[in-house]
């Protein structure tokens, strides 16, 4: 129970009572001493133009507070006025602002947060953009290029021109006390929230809100003309067009790939960049030249590039007088030139396209002409092939050919799907596949008069299809046809000038020019026969060289026809890779052609190599060449070449030569060593370490992975390594049982590391055994113990385990003799009610270990077996009834000897025993058969050992002796009582009873399934006797079924399923409030805590939405939903936070609203400074400045008091001013008066402000008595007003005030009227008129009272007419 406890998180956690300034109120506060700082807010990353202003923000929270610091990872931030930081420890807000950020500012900020319970760091990276100026430009410019004298009697004549006029004049906003506002304002306010305008303008002194609106759209429109002019000779692009933002590059490369953010403001825009990868179609090859020559490295792009990358010796190359850097105009191929060669240029240079890259060797010859020697050979250049530099075309031609390859392999990939269609539809296939493959001809395949190459292919039918006019078709003779059907299998080349050719396994394959009319080679069949049209010396027959599709009649459809054609060249489909290995292995280099008719050569170092050289054999197998070295030595080392048909393929042989065993060596070295502890351990290997450059090798020995070092014996072990040049020895002295394990010998060199490994076995004493012993059996005949083996046996079986045993009380000890490797033993020589004491060693070949002696043993101990478990009845009958049990947990220490049985009639106390002629029962089950028909039995059980009879067990359940029962039947007439989200209660009826066919039920079982899961679940174990039953802890919102099975002691009935399922809620209730006391306002001092709850009632449960004046609270709102109840909690209040809360709670059946008023205030500042000022004799107006607080308070009004001298007395003139001046009347003349006006809100009144003292003290003079002359004066005037009605603006719910004076006599009639409507009679306004002054109050403002308001003051000389107009914010 939570009574008598206290956590200790409560304890640190104090309530602090604080008494409002209303009367009443009293606010409790919880403050957590102990927190450690955590950041609700981090700062984010920001991208900022260099120029600009930057703000990192973040909010913190930690009890005590935390004191806040600020650093950058390279740079120093001492400079105050650069990096200004500020911290609000009442709100948590900190902030570092950054008014003009420069290149160096890109830099890691990090904000700290410590206290004394914890630190607290989050980091944001400030990265600058760079903008040039267009003014920076031309400054430059002009330091460079001298000015032109007609350009510059130009620029006069234009100064001369008048300017034209601004068509919108510039906003200028000033400081209150009249000075220049400073740039970083407006910074400031560019990385600001709306919601901090008017604190900046404060902390700046700025008071002209709506001037400084306009003003900061202007800066922004002049920043972003500023970036865009800016942004033209940039990489980057940042440019807003409308609302949206455009980001972009120029000239990029795979290192703009990434996520690129951008700072606008108060939100942080990114965008995902991501550039293509570029390959080489063609790569740089390696350049041979004289000294004094000009080299030229080119290659050949996948993808258009502006430039690439150039390294020469792992330098950067750039353009210059050494170097020349040219990209074509498709930026496809790239140049370097490497003028005048020398030696010092000599070595790798590498093109880095992207990701790719590739290099070759510059290899610079010396001048054979010592003459020439240091000069530079004009009008030489040398490219990669070793000629002259010609023009393009030649890099051109190579990436044609590279395309060319690419659709060979297409073509030959759709010739074998077409083969392979072939042998089931051959003439319909046949004849898509020609015309699919006329159609796919590129313009690289066309000669010169236009025309289109041709294919030939044979395919089993005799057809040819030409696309020139006047092509020559040839057909097959039937001989022809017959030596074809030989064979099915062909092969389809590509030849060097792009014919397309099939060849059969019996005929050889050459290609000629389709454009100059001559064959390099004739093609034969199979047979031997020459070709129809074609002459055996290459020599065309005709003029016309297109080549001509044959596909002639095949004679037996089951097999695929093949033909020769005419091609020639060959490439590498697989070229030669670098081999790496060890001296005396085999190693192996093959390439892979793409016509197996090419004989080539291999060279090695470029020297010829020829088969019958010794470990080196040479073999083709088709279009595969293999160069295979038997045994490796170190002259195997270098450079192979292969060479086929004027193409070359290269690749390095590297023959390492690390340490070596000899395998008899390793064989013996391998072989565990067994010795004894205290002994020395000795190992020795013989190693052989070959030259190549290898060097020594380096020795190292290792211990189960941990290397052994040279140590002093002196501390019971010692290491002593011994290394030569061709062997190693280990000597561990003094051996343990620790020192076991695996020991290693690491040899290694720098072509690489040998081990050998062997394991050592110390042989030492066993450990002793462990205990404690654990008593198996113990009684007066006998004590059986057991105990664990020893941790360790010394690396020895175990043979067998000594004893000896001491009585307790004597002091000599008994040998009992050895037992076997069994840990167990069973003492038979004991007595009852002794205890003994055992030592116990461990047998092994080396020797005996130490003694285990055990705790006192006692024989034959009284300890009696525990309870059984309750008897379980399996059947009953009339005549009998059949029982089971367990036997108990705990014997007492010794075997169970039989059990007890006893009965007990229902009603009764009186136990029988059972058991027949007083005898054990053996087994666990007995037949009882001395019942009664009819009568209720119950049962129990006790077990006895050899100290006797133990506990009895529990009762079993009642059962009664008589024959089984029918199982019941249905029940009837389920139904649901009572849902809740948790609960639902159900009852029934009980089943009827048929003699003979089903009895009675004695108790119900529920059993209750989700609709998603097949199986029943029983809710109650046992049955219940009541016809209802309630289940509990159910989801809410989840359906179930639920079936009711009545039961007996025959059995259970068939179930009865509720026919519907049920969903946990309860019934449907329509949202309503349940708090009838909830209030509709609530004042809260700025800074407290403002806590809404709201309890309500509906189902099923509903959603709840909070919104602050028709809009979502925002997320320093916590809002907590609970069933039946809300809470809506602003932890620290703003002024921000007021306003009208509504909390909207909706569910299926409908909805409801409540709204409160909430308004966070703090006390008035008092008005300005008083002035007096006298209009009407008898009257004083008093005026004053406005509160400060008046902007942000729309409900703060002001009371006037008045202090005459003659009454020593303050008094109120006025309340619930809105206004700033006052008509006071009824001012006597000599006398003196103060007034003071307050400042009122919500929360309380402000300082007043003392006005200056008015009147005089009335002087005593000398009386006389002065009679004038009658005189008639008519003061007689048509009424006027002095003082109109001004224009009025009221929230909603609250009061109005309005006034205006008026003169005349006689004293005119004042009416009023709101929309020419009289409101003299309605009584929801209040009127008055008091000397002059007419005044007219509304209580409580609403949407109808807006309009027009007019005064009417009328006598017998005229009447004069005011209006004004009330405008009513919600």
């Amino acid at each position: 129970m939570w009574k008598g406890t206290k956590s200790s998180k409560a304890s640190s956690v104090k309530e602090v009572k604080k008494r409002s300034r209303l009367p009443g109120l009293l606010l409790g506060q919880f403050e957590d001493d102990e927190n450690t700082p955590v950041f609700l807010k981090k700062t984010v990353p920001l991208t900022v133009e260099e120029g600009n202003a930057a703000v990192f923000r973040a909010k913190v929270t930690g009890q005590p507070k935390p004191q806040v610091t600020w650093k950058r990872a390279k740079g120093d931030m001492s400079d105050q006025d650069r990096f200004m930081s500020k911290y609000d420890e009442s709100t948590g807000e900190c902030s570092l602002q950054i008014p003009t950020v420069c290149e160096d500012d890109r830099d890691t900020y990090k904000c700290f947060a410590v206290n004394k319970y914890g630190k607290a760091v989050c980091t944001a990276a400030l990265n600058v953009i760079v903008v040039a100026s267009n003014k920076q430009k031309e400054d430059v410019m002009q330091d460079v290029v001298a000015p032109d004298p007609a350009e510059f009697r130009k620029l006069l004549r234009k100064s001369k021109e008048p300017e034209a006029p601004q068509l919108q004049q510039q906003v200028v906003v000033k400081r209150e006390d009249g000075g220049e506002v400073d740039e970083s304002f407006w910074d400031i306010l560019m990385s600001s929230e709306k919601r901090d305008y008017e604190r900046i303008c404060t902390e700046f002194g700025v008071k002209d809100l709506r001037g400084m609106l306009r003003r900061l759209e202007e800066k922004k429109q002049e920043r972003e003309d500023e970036r865009s002019k800016g942004e033209q000779d940039q990489k980057n692009i940042l440019k807003s067009v409308g609302k949206k933002t455009v980001i972009g590059a120029r000239d990029h490369s795979p290192e703009d790939t990434g996520r690129n953010h951008v700072d606008r403001g108060v939100k942080m825009l990114s965008a995902e960049f991501k550039v293509c990868n570029v390959g080489f179609v063609v790569r740089i090859e390696e350049v041979k030249a004289q000294e004094g020559e000009d080299a030229v490295f080119q290659c050949v792009l996948t993808l258009p590039m502006s430039k690439i990358r150039w390294m020469g010796k792992n330098a950067m190359l750039q353009s210059g007088d050494k170097h020349s850097l040219v990209a074509s105009e498709d930026k496809l191929t790239h140049r370097l030139l490497i003028k005048d060669a020398r030696q010092a240029d000599r070595g790798v240079y590498a093109a880095i396209a992207g990701a790719k890259s590739c290099s070759a060797w510059l290899l610079v010859g010396a001048d054979a002409d010592p003459t020439d020697a240091g000069k530079k050979r004009e009008g030489k250049t040398t490219s990669a092939d070793g000629a002259g530099l010609g023009s393009e075309t030649d890099l051109g031609k190579m990436n044609r050919e590279q395309q060319e390859k690419e659709m060979n392999e297409a073509i030959m990939k759709i010739m074998k799907i077409i083969n392979e269609s072939a042998m089931r539809n051959m003439d319909e296939s046949a004849e898509e596949f020609f015309s699919a493959a006329d159609g796919r001809l590129t313009d690289g395949d066309k000669t010169s008069d236009g025309s289109r190459r041709g294919v030939t292919i044979a395919n089993g039918e005799d057809r040819s299809v030409t696309d020139a006019p006047g092509a020559r078709r040839d057909t097959l003779t039937p001989s022809d046809q017959a030596s074809r059907d030989g064979d099915t299998s062909g092969k389809v080349g590509r030849t060097e000038h792009g014919e397309v050719a099939r060849r059969g396994h019996g005929g050889e394959v050459a290609g000629g020019r389709s454009g100059d009319g001559v064959g390099s080679a004739g093609g034969r069949r199979g047979d031997g026969v020459e070709e129809e049209g074609w002459r055996a010396d290459g020599e065309s027959t005709g003029e016309n060289t297109d080549v001509v599709l044959m596909h002639s009649r095949r004679k037996r459809p089951a097999c695929l026809i093949q033909d020769t054609e005419i091609g020639t060249g060959v490439h590498f489909v697989r070229g030669l890779c670098d081999v790496t290995t060890i001296v005396g292995q085999r190693a192996e280099m093959s390439c892979k052609l793409s016509a197996d008719h090419c004989d080539g050569c291999w060279f090695k170092d470029g020297k010829k190599i020829s088969p019958a050289e010794g470990d080196l054999i040479i073999s083709q197998d088709g279009c595969s060449h293999r160069l295979v070295i038997v045994s490796c030595e170190e002259e195997h080392s270098g450079k192979y070449r292969f060479e086929a048909d004027g193409r070359k393929t290269e690749a390095t042989v590297q023959v390492k030569d690390p340490p070596r065993v000899d395998p008899g060596d390793l064989a013996s070295f391998s072989e565990p060593l067994t010795v004894r502890a205290g002994h020395n351990a000795v190992f020795r290997l013989p190693f052989l370490v070959g030259g190549g450059g290898g060097g020594p090798a380096t020795i190292g020995w290792f211990l189960e992975g941990d290397e052994l070092h040279d140590q002093d014996a002196g501390s019971g072990g010692g290491v002593k390594i011994e290394r030569f040049s061709s062997h190693s020895r280990l000597l561990l002295s003094k051996v343990t049982r620790r020192t076991s394990g695996t020991v290693t010998l690491r040899l290694r060199n720098q072509h690489g590391t040998t081990e050998a490994s062997t394991r050592l076995i110390v042989l030492d004493k066993p450990t002793s055994p462990l205990g404690p012993a654990e008593v198996l059996e113990s009684s007066g005949s006998c004590v059986h113990f057991k105990w664990r083996p020893p941790k360790d046996d010394g690396g020895s079986e175990i043979i067998s385990y000594t004893l000896e045993r001491q009585q307790v009380g004597r002091n000599t000890w008994k040998k009992l003799g050895e037992t076997p490797g069994v840990p167990c033993y069973r003492d038979t020589d004991v007595e009852l009610g002794r205890r003994y004491c055992y030592r116990i060693r461990a047998v092994t070949s080396e020797g005996f270990s130490n003694l285990l002696e055990t705790e006192d043993l006692q024989a034959g101990t009284l300890a009696f077996p525990g309870a059984p478990a309750p008897p379980t009845v399996v059947s009953s009958f009339k005549d009998v009834i059949n029982l089971c049990w367990a036997p108990p947990a705990y014997s007492g220490g010794s075997r169970i000897l039989g059990y007890i049985l006893e009965k007990r009639k229902n009603n009764s106390n009186l136990w029988t025993i059972i058991n027949p002629d007083n005898e054990l029962i053996k087994e666990k089950k007995c037949s009882v058969t001395d019942v009664v028909e009819g009568m209720e039995y119950e049962f129990r059980v006790a077990a006895i050992n050899l100290s006797g009879p133990g506990e009895s067990s529990n009762p079993s359940e009642f059962v009664y002796a008589r024959d089984p029962k029918k199982p019941p039947g249905k029940v009837m007439a389920v139904k649901v009582t009572e849902t809740s989200y948790s609960h639902f209660s159900l009852s029934w009826t009980k089943p009827e009873v048929k003699e003979g066919v089903q009895d009675e039920a004695k108790g119900y079982f529920v059993e209750v399934r989700q609709t998603e899961v097949s199986e029943w679940s029983r809710c109650n174990v046992t049955s219940v006797l009541l016809t209802s039953y309630s289940l509990k802890g159910l989801k809410p919102m989840d359906l179930y079924w639920v079936r009711v099975i009545a039961t007996n002691h025959g059995g259970d009935g068939p179930p009865q399923d509720l026919d519907k399922y049920i969903l946990v809620m309860p019934l449907p209730i329509r949202p309503r409030f349940t708090d009838n006391k909830m209030k509709t306002f609530m004042v809260i001092r700025a800074g407290n805590s403002v806590r809404i709850n709201i309890n309500f009632e509906a189902s099923p449960r509903p959603d709840v939405l909070w919104l602050k004046d028709n809009a979502p609270v925002s997320k320093r709102v916590t809002v907590s939903n609970s069933e039946g109840s809300s809470q809506m909690l602003i932890p620290t209040s703003e002024r921000s936070d007021s306003g009208v809360y509504t909390v909207l709670v909706k569910n299926m059946v409908g909805q409801e609203t409540v709204s409160m008023e909430v308004r966070v205030t703090d006390d008035p500042k008092p008005p300005g400074p008083i002035e007096l000022e006298e209009n009407v004799s008898g009257t004083v107006t008093v005026s004053w400045d406005p509160s400060p607080d008046e902007k942000r308070d729309d409900r703060l009004h002001y009371v006037v008091s008045k202090l005459d001298s003659a009454k020593r007395t303050w008094s109120t003139v006025a309340e619930r001013l809105f206004n700033h001046k006052l008509t006071v009347c009824n001012i006597m003349p000599g006398r003196e008066y103060h007034f003071r006006v307050y400042a009122r809100n919500d929360m309380g009144t402000s300082v007043p402000s003392e006005s200056p003292t008015w009147g005089r003290e009335k002087t005593k003079e000398k009386f006389v008595v002065n009679v004038p002359t009658q005189k008639d004066c008519d003061l007689r005037c048509a009424p006027a007003f002095f003082v109109p009605l001004k224009l009025h603006s009221a929230p909603q719910g609250y009061e109005c005030y309005m006034s205006c004076a008026v003169k005349g006599d006689p004293k005119p009639r004042i009416t009023w009227f709101r929309n020419n409507v009289s409101l003299n009679t309605d009584t929801n306004y209040y009127i008055s008129n008091t000397c002059g002054v007419c005044s007219l109050l509304i209580l409580r403002v609403g949407a109808k009272d807006m309009g027009e308001y007019s005064v009417s003051a009328e006598n017998n000389l005229g009447r004069a007419l005011c209006s004004t107009i009330l405008s009513v914010r919600e």
